[in-house]
C-alpha cells in the first residue's frame, strides 16, 4: 500500500519519537579511570575491561532489552580530578552508578561524593583498608590487601626459603601505606624478622640509597608496597646493585606492564590476586581470548576485575525494574547488588558486608580466594 503525502510527516514524527524512546532506555553507567598520568597503565586496562564486557552484554541483548552505555572520564589518578569527575558523572551526566576511581587515594576522596548522592560507587582496583567503610553505596570487587598479602607472604616464604626480609614502601600514598600496614601485621603474625624498613615518595626515580641500605642487611627477600611507576625502577635498580633476592609485592605490582617497565629485571616477583593469566578456567580462557582478539594485547588483573565488575552489575540490574526515576533506580541497584553471586574471569565471587569505624554495617567488599604467582621470563606462574 502506498502512503499519501499527508501521512508522511506523522510517520516521520512517530519514527523519531520511537528512536528517542529507545535512546532514553539506555542504561548510562559512569567510569572514572586514570587514562593519563602515572596510573594510566592501570586505567587503560580497566577501560578496556569495561568496554569488552559492555560490548558482550549488549550483543547478547543487553539488560532486559536495554543497552549499556558507558560514560568514561579521565580522572588522571589524582584526588581533585576524581572528585570533579564523580561530580560530573553523578550530577551532570546523571549516570545510574559509577565505577572507579582507579587508585585507593582517589577513591577515599571521591567515594563520599557518591555516598552523599546515594549513587553506587563500585571500585574494581581499590584495595586499601577503609574504602568501603565510607558508606552503604560503596562496593568493590577488588580483594583487599589485608586478605591477599598474608597469603602472598606464605607462598613466597615456602618457595623461596625466606627467613628474613627488608621492607620498602611508599609513605605518602593511601594505597602503599595501607599495603605496608598489612605487610607489617602479616610479618609480625608470621614472626618473620625484618632487617630494615625504608621508604620513598611518589614521583621518586632514584632508589639506590634505600636499596644500598637494604643490601647491607643481607635479606632473603624485599617486601615492596609500591605502584608500578616506582616499583618497576626499584626492581631494575635492585638488580643493578646485585640485589637479586625475590621481591614480594602488593596489588600495585600485579600487572603485565612490569615486564616492559622493569626491562628484564622482573623475575622473582611474587604477587597475589584472585586473577591469574595462568588460571585456565573456562571463564578466564574465554575472557583472555576475547580481550586479545579485541585489543591485540594480553589482559591483566585490572582488566579482568573491571570486566567482571560490569557483569556483576549486569546481574543485579536484570532483577531490577528501572522506573525512570533516577534516585529510586540508583537505590534499587544498591539494594540488588549485595545478593549477586557471579563466576567470571576472576573466579567465584560474592560480596561481604564491611563495617565503618564505629563497627556499624557500611559498604561491601569482595569475597574471593587469592592466587599467588611469581614472574618468570614474561609470565606469571602460579605457586601454591
Amino acid at each position: 500500500m502506498r502512503l499519501s503525502n499527508s501521512f508522511k510527516p506523522a510517520l516521520l514524527a512517530f519514527a523519531a519519537a520511537t528512536a528517542l524512546g529507545a535512546q532514553a532506555a539506555d542504561i548510562k553507567i559512569g567510569v572514572a579511570a586514570a587514562l593519563s598520568g602515572g596510573a594510566a597503565q592501570y586505567g587503560s586496562a580497566i577501560r578496556n575491561g569495561f568496554q569488552l564486557a559492555a560490548d558482550e552484554i549488549n550483543a547478547a541483548g543487553g539488560i532486559n532489552g536495554d543497552k549499556i552505555v558507558l560514560a568514561i572520564e579521565d580522572e588522571q589518578g589524582k584526588k581533585e580530578d576524581a572528585i570533579n569527575v564523580f561530580k560530573k558523572l553523578i550530577f551532570q551526566d546523571k549516570v545510574l552508578m559509577t565505577f572507579g576511581p582507579t587508585l585507593s587515594n582517589s577513591a577515599q576522596a571521591a567515594d563520599p561524593i557518591a555516598q552523599a548522592a546515594k549513587t553506587v560507587a563500585f571500585g574494581t582496583s581499590n584495595t586499601a583498608d577503609g574504602i568501603t567503610s565510607i558508606g552503604d553505596y560503596v562496593f568493590r570487587n577488588s580483594v583487599t590487601e589485608a586478605d591477599v598479602l598474608p597469603e602472598t607472604l606464605r607462598v613466597a616464604i615456602k618457595h623461596a626459603n625466606v627467613k628474613k626480609v627488608a621492607v620498602l614502601y611508599g609513605n605518602d600514598d593511601v594505597f602503599t601505606k595501607s599495603g605496608y600496614d598489612n605487610f607489617k601485621k602479616a610479618l609480625e603474625d608470621l614472626k618473620l624478622p625484618v632487617t630494615t624498613t625504608e621508604t620513598f615518595a611518589k614521583g621518586d626515580v632514584d632508589f639506590k640509597a634505600q636499596l644500598t641500605k637494604i643490601k647491607a642487611t643481607n635479606p632473603d627477600a624485599i617486601v615492596l608496597s609500591a605502584l608500578l611507576a616506582e616499583g618497576a625502577p626499584i626492581m631494575v635498580q635492585a638488580r643493578q646493585l646485585g640485589l637479586n633476592v625475590p621481591v614480594i609485592g602488593g596489588n600495585g605490582m600485579n600487572s603485565t606492564k612490569i615486564f616492559d617497565l622493569a626491562k628484564g629485571s622482573s623475575d622473582n616477583l611474587y604477587v597475589g590476586s584472585p586473577w591469574s593469566a595462568s588460571n585456565a578456567t573456562p571463564e578466564n580462557t574465554k575472557f583472555q581470548k576475547a580481550y586479545n582478539d579485541k585489543f591485540k594485547m594480553a589482559p591483566d588483573q585490572f582488566a579482568a576485575q573491571a570486566y567482571d565488575g560490569l557483569y556483576v552489575v549486569a546481574q543485579a540490574l536484570k532483577g531490577v525494574k528501572l522506573s525512570g526515576n533516577l534516585a529510586a533506580d540508583r537505590t534499587a541497584l544498591r539494594d540488588a547488588l549485595p545478593n549477586v553471586k557471579w563466576t567470571g574471569a576472576t573466579g567465584a565471587f560474592a560480596f561481604a558486608r564491611a563495617k565503618d569505624k564505629a563497627g556499624k554495617p557500611a559498604g561491601y567488599d569482595a569475597q574471593q580466594t587469592a592466587i599467588v604467582s611469581v614472574t618468570k621470563g614474561t609470565a606469571f606462574v602460579i605457586e601454591k
